[in-house]
């Protein structure tokens, strides 16, 4: 467990990291049974010899492991969340009915299509048909089925509640993924339609205004100065095309890595993309939505709630707000409120904090939690879909003024030729 560390400022505590796990295609046999048929799966690991070793204990001759290799394109062959909530309700469904765990493990294998979504099935089968708990099962697939998930699938399974808590991790996981899709359409709508408009200017510069380039260059006269300020950007850029291409390239990359690389530059943008004009909107009511209906899923399988803080600041997202969920933390170990603590650092919203403030006082913390966690994916909703109402104009005016000057300048030499001939005839 993770250690809390006192001060808002000193929150962010260094993990060890282990080997990065993949994912191994294996082969095998029951030990001592050479006529018996092969057995295949998948299972994530750090090597293929702690593979070896999963597999000898579940008493099997192993005959061939291998890393399984990367999908050609992004997604092919993975399994896609919707898919797995669809799995978790059926499982939900089948133990609620009394089917023993194993057979409906099996009929789920059965059932599936895909070959991803299989092979996570028989390998989450066979630990379970040697008594390893459910739970532990699927902690196997850390990819998947994250801490959140195994600790409260442990909860449920020691409770005897595996069918209702699978149930609410099947609600919270559909209600995060679709959080989570108008949170990225939000944010990749703006940035595809400016793509689009920087190609196409683009092209614009380096292919089109070049053949009026030189067709006015047969005309022999002093050109407009929008004219030849547009030409002489076209010239540069086709001399420099590899600038164009490359450099933002590269910007996009050096961001990405220095965001994964430093806490100090990640905690800045964190801070400022909480700030931004209407997309720190978003950003900050998406992740209230989702540390409420986390928390809500938390406290319904009976989880402490300084356990749930501490599995809510890892999921947050964002530094800033993990910092006030473990101030909160430290607050609740000390004997005090959350939302004390909340108020305190001024993230949170002062209504979400009022709300669950009350749930607090009422020993319904639950039932506020999910209240706000509704009432803030519907601000998200709502603020997403006017987003892309008041973008759309703004964007084709913009792109309007950029083409509208381009034509301009090069229609304007042959506006004052025509007046010209016009004049000399």
């Amino acid at each position: 467990m993770a250690t809390a560390v006192k001060g808002a400022d000193r929150t962010a505590v260094r993990k060890k990291v282990g080997p990065k796990a993949s994912v191994f295609q294996w082969q095998a046999r029951p030990a001592g049974d050479a006529k018996a048929p092969l057995q295949k799966g998948e299972l994530e690991a750090a090597s293929a010899a702690v593979v070896r070793v999963i597999l000898r204990k579940r008493g099997l001759q192993v005959v061939s492991v291998k890393k399984k290799p990367k999908p050609l394109f992004a997604g092919t062959g993975g399994i896609k969340e919707a898919g797995i909530v669809v799995m978790i309700r059926q499982l939900s469904t089948m133990i609620n009915a009394g089917v023993p765990m194993v057979q409906a493990f099996e009929l789920l294998a059965a059932a599936s299509e895909g070959r991803g979504m299989k092979a996570m099935l028989e390998g989450i089968l066979g630990p379970i048909k040697e008594g390893e708990r459910v739970a532990d099962a699927f902690a196997r697939y850390p990819k998947y089925f994250d801490r959140l998930f195994v600790s409260l699938l442990a909860a449920g399974d020691q409770g005897g509640i595996l069918d209702t808590i699978l149930l609410r991790l099947a609600d919270y996981r559909e209600k995060s993924l679709a959080l989570q899709k108008k949170i990225r359409s939000a944010m990749i709508y703006p940035a595809s339609i400016i793509t689009v408009m920087l190609l196409v200017t683009a092209i614009l510069m380096i292919f089109v205004i070049p053949v009026f380039s030189q067709l006015f260059s047969s005309f022999g006269a002093t050109l407009p100065a929008l004219t030849q300020a547009v030409i002489a950007i076209s010239n540069w850029m086709r001399g420099h095309w590899y600038l164009v291409v490359f450099i933002p390239i590269a910007v996009v990359w050096a961001f990405i890595v220095a965001y994964r690389k430093s806490f100090g530059f990640r905690t800045q943008v964190d801070r400022i993309s909480l700030k931004l004009p209407i997309m720190g909107d978003v950003i900050l009511k998406g992740s209230v939505a989702r540390f409420m209906r986390t928390l809500a899923t938390m406290q319904a399988a009976g989880v402490p709630i300084n356990e749930a803080l501490e599995t809510l600041s890892r999921i947050s997202n964002n530094v800033i707000i993990e910092r006030a969920v473990n101030a909160a933390r430290e607050r609740v170990l000390e004997g005090g409120f959350i939302t004390d603590s909340l108020k305190e650092t001024g993230v949170f919203p002062a209504m979400a904090v009022h709300m669950l403030a009350i749930g607090e006082q009422t020993g319904a913390i639950e039932v506020m939690a999910e209240k706000v966690a509704d009432f803030y994916e519907g601000e998200v909703t709502e603020t997403v879909a006017r987003m892309s109402t008041l973008m759309e104009p703004i964007i084709m005016v913009v792109l309007g003024i950029i083409v509208g000057t381009l034509v301009v300048a090069m229609y304007m030499p042959i506006f004052e030729l025509g007046a010209v001939v016009t004049h000399g005839g």
